[in-house]
């Protein structure tokens, strides 16, 4: 042995094991494939019907992935490759795409005029509006009402529907679907004692959240949603802080100081649920959650990803089932409450199952989503077959963008850490997941 140990540590290093090093051997089955349940609690507050999240990259996770995976059971974390208001606008549009109670209602005064009505029903793509002055409801108008109007210069209040059928805001679902049936209407108003319009229910609404009981929602019916920030941008968390389920510390390499003092500071300034990582180590996982608290979930996984090439630049990588195994270790020594997500090399159902059964409580997919329908961009055609762009995060590309540099670095480095290709473009999110 050298003096220094130098030899000892190559020689006495542990197994880092990626998924192509093992294979799950079969076992006794006790249930049917149609049985199985993979629900999951992600963290205290969200609960997963499907064990999977869309990762936060430019070329994945925006408006459409984010509501297509709430609705399957999953959840989207949406990419910071972009301003604090395109964010937030992302994070604002998924909860408005479906909801018990729609809060922020798009209402009419009475005296605009019927064209006004009508144009506003075409530009926000609804079929009716709430007729409000100072605050208080006075009525109805719907898409009926000012198709047929024989003058567009006419008020709203001239062909609105009065005194319509309104409910309390501790009106229930069942409740509100039997008042909807009741009456034959789509549209219900919420008002409160004295009258002021509070929110609004819609068929619409109702139909869609039962068609899909599987569906990762929260307060009201609305669909769960994640965002992924800087640990260093408190402005960016306090601002998604009022619209997502979840922030995702989103940082390539979680295991430093600056990283983890920042985080831990963050976590007091913000009440939405707190995802940490990436960290690739028992070490790591068990400083992020010990000495950040608010920690909920771990993100896992250190330069494993499909198209990352941080092992290939800097040396240093942790395979995501060696470190799926070594968090979920220091989990159930140190934080059982706090669940693994294993994130990086996951393309198929094979990888995701083997994560599963290292510890992991979910998966984090970027490849295997990149090529959907949800995933954004236009499809391209080459050589007679339809592809999609994907890029890596650290990649030249996503980092001229330069709202998401540190996620690798403080700004100064120049150095890619990720690749950009074309991936087969695969149809609906849902034919996939």
């Amino acid at each position: 042995m050298g003096r220094f140990g130098f030899f000892e540590r190559l020689s006495s290093a542990p197994l880092a094991a990626t998924f192509g090093d093992f294979i799950l051997l079969p076992g006794k089955v006790r249930v049917e494939p149609s049985e199985v349940d993979l629900s999951t609690r992600l963290t205290p507050e969200i609960r997963l019907s499907l064990p999977m999240l869309s990762s936060p990259m430019d070329t994945v996770t925006e408006v459409d992935m984010a509501v297509g995976m709430a609705r399957l059971g999953g959840l989207g974390v949406l990419h910071r490759n972009c301003s604090l208001e395109e964010q937030v606008s992302m994070a604002r549009a998924v909860k408005r795409a479906e909801s018990f109670i729609i809060r922020n209602v798009v209402t009419i005064a009475p005296d605009a005029t019927v064209a006004e009505a009508r144009e506003l029903m075409r530009s926000r793509g609804i079929s009716g509006l709430p007729v409000v002055e100072a605050g208080r409801l006075l009525g109805i108008v719907t898409r009926r009402d000012v198709s047929f109007a024989p003058d567009d210069g006419a008020r709203v209040r001239e062909v609105m529907t009065r005194e319509p059928v309104t409910v309390g805001p501790d009106v229930t679902l069942d409740q509100a679907r039997d008042l909807m049936w009741e009456h034959r209407i789509e549209k219900l108003p919420v008002v409160d004692s004295e009258g002021r319009l509070l929110g609004l229910i819609t068929a619409r609404d109702i139909a869609a959240m039962e068609s899909r009981p599987n569906s990762t929602r929260g307060p009201e019916g609305r669909l769960r949603v994640a965002a992924a920030v800087s640990p260093f941008d408190v402005e960016r968390a306090r601002a998604l802080d009022r619209w997502v389920d979840a922030l995702v510390i989103d940082v390539a390499h979680f295991h430093n100081e600056n990283v983890i003092s920042a985080t831990a500071r963050l976590a007091k300034e913000v009440s939405a649920e707190l995802i940490v990582g990436n960290v690739g180590t028992r070490e790591a996982a068990v400083e992020a959650i010990t000495r950040v608290e608010e920690a909920r979930a771990l993100r896992v996984g250190v330069g494993s990803g499909s198209i990352c090439t941080t092992g290939e630049v800097t040396g240093v990588a942790a395979p995501t089932l060696f470190a799926v195994a070594q968090a979920a270790d220091a989990v159930m020594e140190h934080g059982g409450g706090v669940s693994v997500i294993a994130d990086g090399g996951i393309r198929g159902p094979g990888e995701a199952a083997k994560a599963l059964a290292a510890g992991a409580s979910a998966v984090m997919l970027g490849y295997a989503l990149a090529g959907t329908k949800e995933a954004p961009g236009q499809p391209v055609i080459l050589g007679g077959r339809m592809y999609k762009v994907y890029r890596g995060m650290g990649s030249p590309s996503a980092r001229r963008r330069r709202y998401a540099l540190d996620r690798y670095s403080r700004p100064s480095k120049e150095i890619s850490e990720g690749i950009e290709g074309l991936v087969p473009y695969r149809g609906d999110l849902e034919t996939v997941v």
